[in-house]
């Protein structure tokens, strides 16, 4: 789409991604001028421009960060009004923290949880959107890890995306790796370790299953977290957890 808002003639892209990022995307260069159709569909149409305009855009709110946000919340038995957030952007999400107990009051653009019981296992796939989004299987994964009861997770969009199970396995944690499948044996506690993120949403994984883990977790290679989440220190300790970014990290 950026590529070829300002190319010449009309340009047609097939099996594009549906997700409502890419609706944003198109939402804010039409109001550039650019004339693009179809963003939220899986064919996209870009009919190219000579200049866009300057605009003054509000971009949607981070369904993944507001996802992270209500996990770190449920797997560790908090209470949370998210406010600001678009919750049909994120209905598998919501789908499964209710199936793992969680109690959800959803409104038009806030989500009140309470999780003041140990989470129930739960079965996973991941899925192109509108289904169970890939970017939030670790993240899952690191919930389910002291959740009640065996989960199964099947990874259905990317490769390798299992490492962030290496280190949480160093946590204490209960893991078995088949192929696409993974295999989660709930445990009730995890321990701190040093681990490190091995990419954007495992990173994030480990900062949670830090959260829960007795003693102290240090996460490095944190770059990686960085990428994906602003402030995800300053606004986990608002919520009251113990957390402290180093300086320079």
């Amino acid at each position: 789409m950026l590529a070829t808002v300002l190319a010449d003639g009309e340009t047609t892209i097939v099996n594009a991604a549906m997700e409502p990022e890419i609706v944003d995307l198109q939402n804010m260069l039409n109001k550039m001028g650019a004339k693009i159709i179809g963003a939220g569909t899986n064919v996209i149409k870009i009919t190219g421009v000579k200049n866009l305009k300057e605009v003054s855009y509000n971009i949607m709110s981070d369904r993944i960060e507001a996802g992270t946000i209500l996990c770190a919340v449920a797997m560790t038995g908090g209470e949370l009004l998210l406010e600001d957030v678009i919750p049909e952007h994120i209905n598998p999400i919501l789908s499964k923290l209710e199936e793992c107990g969680a109690k959800l009051k959803i409104q038009k653009n806030t989500i009140e949880l309470c999780a003041n019981k140990r989470l129930r296992a739960t079965e996973i796939k991941t899925m192109p959107y509108p289904g169970f989004p890939t970017d939030m299987q670790s993240v899952f994964g690191a919930m389910l890890a002291t959740a009640k009861g065996t989960s199964v997770i099947i990874e259905n969009i990317f490769e390798n995306r299992y490492r962030y199970t290496n280190e949480l396995k160093r946590m204490g944690a209960k893991i078995t790796i088949e192929g696409k499948m993974a295999v989660i044996k709930g445990i009730k506690k995890l321990s701190g370790a040093d681990v490190n993120s091995p990419d954007l949403r495992g990173g994030a994984a480990l900062v949670l299953a830090g959260l829960t883990a007795q003693g102290i977790t240090t996460a490095n290679k944190i770059e990686h977290i960085l990428r994906g989440y602003e402030n995800l220190d300053e606004k986990l300790r608002t919520l009251g957890a113990k957390i402290e970014k180093k300086e320079g990290e």
